[in-house]
């Protein structure tokens, strides 16, 4: 089974990601802020990580930098997951080394259509 770092700061939008993952069958790890981002991508080593920009403690921003240093977490696919959608949010956080960047509020497709 796959797993997932979900890393956001709003606990309604933590859950509600952690729920729609999970139907689609994968594991999903939740960090509360980037510190503990780090630290559970370091130890739980997911597939992929998912994270918000604007967080306490550590932004995403800071969080991507951390993750790119470090052997264990530096080819891990990581996607920006925000409200900042403005083109030079998202450029700067490519240029960090992002895979991806979505723009919030996000939605599931609903089930048979995930080619949409």
């Amino acid at each position: 089974m796959k797993t997932i770092l979900v890393i956001e700061d709003d606990s309604q939008t933590r859950e509600n990601l952690a729920i729609i993952l999970e139907m689609e069958g994968y594991h999903v790890v939740q960090g509360v802020d980037g510190a503990e981002g780090v630290d559970l991508a370091r130890r739980e080593n997911p597939d992929l990580i998912l994270c918000d920009v604007m967080m306490p403690r550590l932004d995403g921003h800071g969080v991507l930098r951390e993750l790119r240093k470090a052997p264990g977490t530096q080819g891990t696919p990581f996607i920006f997951l925000t409200a900042r959608g403005e083109r030079t949010d998202q450029r700067h956080g490519m240029n960090l080394g992002a895979d991806d960047y979505l723009c919030k509020p996000i939605e599931a497709l609903p089930r048979g259509n995930k080619d949409r």
